[in-house]
């Protein structure tokens, strides 16, 4: 039996190498989480399609990141954006990222850029453009 475009995309994006920063690993994380939900049945076939699957019903990655779909403490979000250094001076999500952003607004930043890194190897599996 041929393998799924789910399990292509999955594996592609599991192989992906993230850039040495916490950020990176973090969204490299959300990538691969927001793949593994997936519906197997979910129709690939184009990228609106492809968004609309990894919203989960959601209207943007924001409204994803409040709607609890992922993670929802603080901490937590903290703990897989930021670096020890980083999470010591935000007390482990005790204070907020910057004075413009909470926790779930850069979170919702981080699956913003889960998505494309996902995006990027949908379409190298498309045979489109990188």
């Amino acid at each position: 039996m041929s393998t799924t475009k789910k399990q292509q995309l999955l594996a592609a994006v599991s192989a992906h190498k993230p850039g040495r920063s916490a950020w990176s690993r973090g969204v490299h994380a959300y990538a691969v989480e927001l793949v593994e939900g997936l519906e197997d049945s979910a129709d690939l076939s184009n990228e609106e399609l492809l968004r609309k699957a990894l919203l989960n019903g959601a209207q943007s990655w924001a409204q994803y990141s409040e709607g609890g779909c992922a993670l929802i403490y603080d901490a937590d979000i903290a703990e897989r954006l930021c670096s020890p250094s980083a999470l010591k001076r935000c007390k482990g999500g005790e204070r907020q990222p910057n004075a413009r952003e909470t926790w779930i607004d850069c979170q919702s930043r981080a699956l913003w850029q889960a998505y494309r890194l996902i995006v990027r190897h949908w379409e190298k599996m498309k045979g489109g453009a990188a």
